[in-house]
Protein backbone atom coordinates (compact mmCIF):
# COMPACT_ATOMS: atom_id res chain seq x y z
CA UNK A 1 0.00 0.00 0.00
CA UNK A 2 1.33 3.45 -0.86
CA UNK A 3 1.46 6.03 1.91
CA UNK A 4 -1.23 8.72 1.82
CA UNK A 5 -0.01 12.20 2.88
CA UNK A 6 -2.58 14.09 4.95
CA UNK A 7 -2.35 17.56 6.46
CA UNK A 8 -3.59 18.02 10.02
CA UNK A 9 -4.09 21.04 12.30
CA UNK A 10 -4.29 20.36 16.01
CA UNK A 11 -3.21 21.76 19.37
CA UNK A 12 -0.01 20.66 21.05
CA UNK A 13 -1.41 18.01 23.40
CA UNK A 14 0.72 15.39 25.10
CA UNK A 15 -1.86 12.74 24.17
CA UNK A 16 -1.37 13.39 20.43
CA UNK A 17 2.38 14.01 20.63
CA UNK A 18 3.46 10.47 19.74
CA UNK A 19 1.23 10.45 16.66
CA UNK A 20 2.52 13.75 15.34
CA UNK A 21 6.16 12.84 16.05
CA UNK A 22 5.85 9.53 14.21
CA UNK A 23 6.38 7.30 17.28
CA UNK A 24 2.83 6.11 16.62
CA UNK A 25 1.80 5.78 12.98
CA UNK A 26 -1.65 5.67 11.44
CA UNK A 27 -1.47 2.74 9.06
CA UNK A 28 -1.02 3.94 5.48
CA UNK A 29 -0.92 7.64 6.42
CA UNK A 30 1.82 10.26 6.63
CA UNK A 31 0.69 13.27 8.68
CA UNK A 32 1.95 16.80 8.03
CA UNK A 33 0.97 18.79 11.13
CA UNK A 34 0.31 22.44 11.91
CA UNK A 35 0.14 23.58 15.52
CA UNK A 36 -1.95 26.74 15.91
CA UNK A 37 -4.28 28.36 18.47
CA UNK A 38 -7.56 26.47 18.50
CA UNK A 39 -9.64 29.54 17.63
CA UNK A 40 -7.59 29.99 14.43
CA UNK A 41 -7.85 26.29 13.59
CA UNK A 42 -11.62 26.31 13.98
CA UNK A 43 -12.05 29.47 11.91
CA UNK A 44 -9.86 28.33 9.05
CA UNK A 45 -11.28 24.82 8.89
CA UNK A 46 -14.92 25.91 9.23
CA UNK A 47 -14.65 28.53 6.50
CA UNK A 48 -11.88 27.32 4.21
CA UNK A 49 -11.24 23.61 4.89
CA UNK A 50 -7.50 24.24 4.71
CA UNK A 51 -6.44 20.81 6.05
CA UNK A 52 -7.45 17.22 5.43
CA UNK A 53 -7.85 16.57 9.17
CA UNK A 54 -8.50 19.15 11.85
CA UNK A 55 -9.30 19.60 15.47
CA UNK A 56 -12.79 21.07 15.55
CA UNK A 57 -15.16 22.71 18.01
CA UNK A 58 -17.71 20.09 19.02
CA UNK A 59 -20.45 22.72 19.23
CA UNK A 60 -19.80 24.07 15.75
CA UNK A 61 -19.57 20.57 14.29
CA UNK A 62 -22.94 19.67 15.84
CA UNK A 63 -24.49 22.91 14.56
CA UNK A 64 -23.23 22.40 11.00
CA UNK A 65 -24.31 18.76 10.99
CA UNK A 66 -27.81 19.72 12.14
CA UNK A 67 -28.02 22.14 9.20
CA UNK A 68 -26.92 19.41 6.75
CA UNK A 69 -23.77 21.38 5.95
CA UNK A 70 -21.82 18.20 5.45
CA UNK A 71 -18.41 19.31 4.21
CA UNK A 72 -16.71 17.52 7.10
CA UNK A 73 -17.09 14.25 8.99
CA UNK A 74 -15.90 13.54 12.52
CA UNK A 75 -14.39 10.56 14.27
CA UNK A 76 -14.99 10.01 18.02
CA UNK A 77 -11.58 11.26 19.11
CA UNK A 78 -11.79 14.05 21.69
CA UNK A 79 -8.48 15.89 22.15
CA UNK A 80 -9.93 18.46 24.55
CA UNK A 81 -12.30 17.80 27.45
CA UNK A 82 -12.93 20.05 30.41
CA UNK A 83 -15.51 20.56 33.10
CA UNK A 84 -16.79 24.10 32.82
CA UNK A 85 -17.92 25.18 36.27
CA UNK A 86 -14.33 26.48 36.42
CA UNK A 87 -15.10 28.70 33.39
CA UNK A 88 -17.55 31.02 35.13
CA UNK A 89 -16.06 34.43 35.99
CA UNK A 90 -17.31 37.33 38.11
CA UNK A 91 -16.00 40.62 39.52
CA UNK A 92 -13.94 40.32 42.67
CA UNK A 93 -15.89 41.68 45.62
CA UNK A 94 -19.09 41.85 43.57
CA UNK A 95 -22.55 40.69 44.56
CA UNK A 96 -22.46 37.41 42.58
CA UNK A 97 -21.25 34.62 44.85
CA UNK A 98 -23.36 31.67 43.64
CA UNK A 99 -24.72 30.53 40.26
CA UNK A 100 -28.31 30.98 41.50
CA UNK A 101 -27.67 34.74 41.61
CA UNK A 102 -27.16 34.87 37.83
CA UNK A 103 -30.93 34.87 37.33
CA UNK A 104 -31.95 38.28 35.97
CA UNK A 105 -28.33 39.32 35.35
CA UNK A 106 -26.28 40.23 32.26
CA UNK A 107 -23.90 37.41 31.36
CA UNK A 108 -21.20 37.55 28.68
CA UNK A 109 -20.30 34.80 26.23
CA UNK A 110 -17.71 34.82 23.41
CA UNK A 111 -20.13 32.99 21.10
CA UNK A 112 -23.53 31.42 21.70
CA UNK A 113 -22.24 28.36 19.83
CA UNK A 114 -18.99 28.05 21.81
CA UNK A 115 -18.89 24.51 23.17
CA UNK A 116 -17.92 25.58 26.68
CA UNK A 117 -20.81 28.04 26.86
CA UNK A 118 -23.27 25.37 25.67
CA UNK A 119 -22.25 23.06 28.52
CA UNK A 120 -22.32 25.85 31.11
CA UNK A 121 -25.76 27.04 30.01
CA UNK A 122 -26.90 23.42 30.19
CA UNK A 123 -25.61 23.30 33.77
CA UNK A 124 -27.42 26.53 34.65
CA UNK A 125 -30.70 25.24 33.22
CA UNK A 126 -30.60 21.60 34.34
CA UNK A 127 -28.72 21.76 37.65
CA UNK A 128 -29.27 25.30 38.91
CA UNK A 129 -32.76 25.72 37.45
CA UNK A 130 -32.38 29.07 35.67
CA UNK A 131 -34.22 29.25 32.32
CA UNK A 132 -32.24 30.69 29.41
CA UNK A 133 -34.80 33.52 29.19
CA UNK A 134 -34.02 34.65 32.76
CA UNK A 135 -30.56 35.89 31.77
CA UNK A 136 -29.61 38.76 29.42
CA UNK A 137 -26.88 37.34 27.21
CA UNK A 138 -24.13 39.57 25.81
CA UNK A 139 -21.80 38.35 23.04
CA UNK A 140 -18.31 39.81 22.50
CA UNK A 141 -14.69 38.72 22.21
CA UNK A 142 -13.13 37.71 25.51
CA UNK A 143 -9.99 39.83 25.30
CA UNK A 144 -10.11 41.25 21.77
CA UNK A 145 -13.00 43.08 20.07
CA UNK A 146 -14.43 41.92 16.77
CA UNK A 147 -15.46 38.35 17.56
CA UNK A 148 -18.69 37.14 15.96
CA UNK A 149 -20.68 33.92 15.69
CA UNK A 150 -19.20 31.45 13.18
CA UNK A 151 -22.33 29.38 12.61
CA UNK A 152 -26.00 30.25 12.20
CA UNK A 153 -27.94 30.05 15.47
CA UNK A 154 -31.67 29.99 16.18
CA UNK A 155 -32.25 31.55 19.57
CA UNK A 156 -35.14 30.06 21.56
CA UNK A 157 -38.22 32.23 22.06
CA UNK A 158 -37.87 34.74 24.85
CA UNK A 159 -34.06 34.71 24.96
CA UNK A 160 -32.35 38.13 25.16
CA UNK A 161 -29.09 38.24 23.15
CA UNK A 162 -27.07 41.35 22.36
CA UNK A 163 -23.92 41.32 20.23
CA UNK A 164 -21.31 43.91 21.22
CA UNK A 165 -18.47 43.27 18.74
CA UNK A 166 -16.70 46.56 19.53
CA UNK A 167 -16.20 45.57 23.18
CA UNK A 168 -14.47 42.81 25.15
CA UNK A 169 -15.99 40.67 27.87
CA UNK A 170 -12.96 41.37 30.04
CA UNK A 171 -13.64 45.13 30.01
CA UNK A 172 -17.42 44.80 30.26
CA UNK A 173 -17.07 42.65 33.37
CA UNK A 174 -14.36 44.77 34.97
CA UNK A 175 -16.46 47.95 34.57
CA UNK A 176 -19.69 46.34 35.76
CA UNK A 177 -21.57 46.50 32.45
CA UNK A 178 -22.08 42.75 32.69
CA UNK A 179 -22.24 40.61 35.84
CA UNK A 180 -20.46 37.42 34.77
CA UNK A 181 -18.65 35.74 31.88
CA UNK A 182 -18.93 32.14 30.69
CA UNK A 183 -15.88 31.38 28.54
CA UNK A 184 -13.38 28.64 27.78
CA UNK A 185 -10.58 31.20 27.55
CA UNK A 186 -10.42 33.27 30.75
CA UNK A 187 -10.59 37.07 30.81
CA UNK A 188 -7.20 38.77 30.71
CA UNK A 189 -7.68 40.32 34.13
CA UNK A 190 -7.75 36.85 35.65
CA UNK A 191 -4.66 35.53 33.90
CA UNK A 192 -2.81 38.80 34.60
CA UNK A 193 -3.83 38.46 38.24
CA UNK A 194 -5.01 42.07 38.52
CA UNK A 195 -7.48 41.12 41.24
CA UNK A 196 -10.46 42.53 39.31
CA UNK A 197 -11.91 39.23 38.10
CA UNK A 198 -12.15 35.86 39.86
CA UNK A 199 -13.74 32.47 39.27
CA UNK A 200 -17.26 32.09 40.59
CA UNK A 201 -16.24 28.85 42.32
CA UNK A 202 -13.05 28.91 44.39
CA UNK A 203 -13.40 25.16 44.92
CA UNK A 204 -14.35 24.46 41.31
CA UNK A 205 -12.73 21.01 41.25
CA UNK A 206 -15.06 19.76 43.98
CA UNK A 207 -18.08 21.29 42.23
CA UNK A 208 -17.04 19.61 38.98
CA UNK A 209 -16.53 16.23 40.67
CA UNK A 210 -20.02 16.46 42.16
CA UNK A 211 -21.42 17.36 38.74
CA UNK A 212 -19.81 14.28 37.17
CA UNK A 213 -21.01 12.03 39.99
CA UNK A 214 -24.61 13.23 39.64
CA UNK A 215 -24.82 13.39 35.83
CA UNK A 216 -22.11 11.16 34.33
CA UNK A 217 -21.18 14.05 32.01
CA UNK A 218 -17.48 14.63 31.26
CA UNK A 219 -17.71 17.51 28.78
CA UNK A 220 -16.22 16.98 25.33
CA UNK A 221 -14.90 20.26 23.92
CA UNK A 222 -13.24 19.30 20.64
CA UNK A 223 -13.50 16.51 18.10
CA UNK A 224 -11.34 15.37 15.19
CA UNK A 225 -12.91 16.21 11.82
CA UNK A 226 -11.94 15.10 8.32
CA UNK A 227 -12.63 17.08 5.16
CA UNK A 228 -15.51 15.15 3.59
CA UNK A 229 -13.99 15.08 0.11
CA UNK A 230 -10.84 13.48 1.58
CA UNK A 231 -12.89 10.96 3.57
CA UNK A 232 -15.03 9.99 0.58
CA UNK A 233 -11.91 9.30 -1.53
CA UNK A 234 -10.29 7.31 1.29
CA UNK A 235 -12.95 6.06 3.74
CA UNK A 236 -10.44 3.69 5.37
CA UNK A 237 -8.61 6.62 6.99
CA UNK A 238 -11.38 7.11 9.60
CA UNK A 239 -10.67 3.91 11.52
CA UNK A 240 -6.92 4.03 10.91
CA UNK A 241 -6.75 7.52 12.39
CA UNK A 242 -9.03 6.53 15.28
CA UNK A 243 -6.77 3.61 16.22
CA UNK A 244 -3.62 5.73 16.01
CA UNK A 245 -5.07 8.57 18.10
CA UNK A 246 -6.16 5.99 20.66
CA UNK A 247 -2.71 4.43 20.89
CA UNK A 248 -1.05 7.85 21.28
CA UNK A 249 -3.51 8.74 24.05
CA UNK A 250 -2.90 5.46 25.90
CA UNK A 251 0.85 6.09 25.79
CA UNK A 252 0.33 9.56 27.26
CA UNK A 253 -1.78 8.19 30.11
CA UNK A 254 0.88 5.58 30.83
CA UNK A 255 3.42 8.39 31.17
CA UNK A 256 1.16 10.24 33.59
CA UNK A 257 0.68 7.12 35.74
CA UNK A 258 4.38 6.17 35.80
CA UNK A 259 5.85 6.67 39.29
CA UNK A 260 9.40 5.77 38.22
CA UNK A 261 10.25 9.20 36.78
CA UNK A 262 8.18 12.33 36.28
CA UNK A 263 7.11 12.89 32.66
CA UNK A 264 5.37 16.15 33.58
CA UNK A 265 6.81 19.06 35.61
CA UNK A 266 3.96 18.89 38.14
CA UNK A 267 4.36 17.26 41.58
CA UNK A 268 2.13 14.26 42.38
CA UNK A 269 1.07 13.76 38.76
CA UNK A 270 0.82 9.93 39.11
CA UNK A 271 -1.19 10.29 42.33
CA UNK A 272 -3.61 12.77 40.79
CA UNK A 273 -3.92 10.65 37.65
CA UNK A 274 -4.79 7.58 39.72
CA UNK A 275 -7.38 9.53 41.72
CA UNK A 276 -8.99 10.65 38.47
CA UNK A 277 -8.81 7.09 37.15
CA UNK A 278 -10.82 5.90 40.16
CA UNK A 279 -13.42 8.63 39.66
CA UNK A 280 -13.90 7.68 36.01
CA UNK A 281 -14.16 3.97 36.73
CA UNK A 282 -10.69 3.04 35.52
CA UNK A 283 -10.65 4.93 32.22
CA UNK A 284 -9.20 8.42 32.21
CA UNK A 285 -9.94 9.70 28.72
CA UNK A 286 -12.05 7.37 26.61
CA UNK A 287 -12.45 7.78 22.88
CA UNK A 288 -15.25 6.04 21.00
CA UNK A 289 -19.03 6.30 21.12
CA UNK A 290 -20.33 3.94 23.80
CA UNK A 291 -18.10 5.12 26.69
CA UNK A 292 -19.18 8.69 25.88
CA UNK A 293 -22.85 8.21 24.98
CA UNK A 294 -24.15 9.92 28.15
CA UNK A 295 -22.01 13.01 27.55
CA UNK A 296 -22.68 13.23 23.82
CA UNK A 297 -26.43 12.74 24.17
CA UNK A 298 -26.62 15.43 26.87
CA UNK A 299 -24.65 17.82 24.67
CA UNK A 300 -26.93 17.16 21.70
CA UNK A 301 -29.92 17.94 23.89
CA UNK A 302 -28.32 21.14 25.23
CA UNK A 303 -27.43 22.22 21.69
CA UNK A 304 -30.95 21.69 20.39
CA UNK A 305 -32.66 23.35 23.36
CA UNK A 306 -30.35 26.36 23.00
CA UNK A 307 -30.83 26.75 19.24
CA UNK A 308 -27.25 25.86 18.31
CA UNK A 309 -28.46 22.64 16.66
CA UNK A 310 -31.31 23.22 14.23
CA UNK A 311 -32.73 19.75 14.78
CA UNK A 312 -32.39 17.09 17.47
CA UNK A 313 -29.54 14.82 16.45
CA UNK A 314 -28.83 11.28 17.59
CA UNK A 315 -25.32 10.26 18.59
CA UNK A 316 -25.03 8.08 15.47
CA UNK A 317 -25.74 11.10 13.23
CA UNK A 318 -22.33 12.55 14.09
CA UNK A 319 -19.96 9.81 12.94
CA UNK A 320 -19.52 7.60 9.84
CA UNK A 321 -20.43 3.93 9.93
CA UNK A 322 -16.74 3.01 9.71
CA UNK A 323 -16.20 4.02 13.35
CA UNK A 324 -19.55 3.00 14.87
CA UNK A 325 -18.23 -0.48 15.63
CA UNK A 326 -14.84 -2.15 15.82
CA UNK A 327 -13.46 -5.61 15.11
CA UNK A 328 -13.25 -8.11 17.97
CA UNK A 329 -10.70 -10.92 17.68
Amino acid sequence: MSILPLSIAIGEYDHVRDLLSGQVRAEGIDLLSSNLPVEEIFYRFTHFQEWDVSEMSFGKYVSLTSQDKNNMVAIPVFPSRSFRQSSMYVRAGGNITSPQQLAGKRVGIPEWAQTASIYTRGYLVDTIGIPLSDIQWVQAGVNEPGRREKVEIRLPAGVSYTAMPDHTLNDLLATGEIDAVLSARPPKALTDDTGEIVRLFDDYAEVEKQYFTSTGIFPIMHVIAIRRSTFERHPWIAMNLFKAFNEAKDRSIARALDVTASSFPIPWTPYMARQAQKMFGGNLWDYGIEPNRTTIDAFLRFSFEQGVAHRRLAVEDLFPKQVLTSVRV
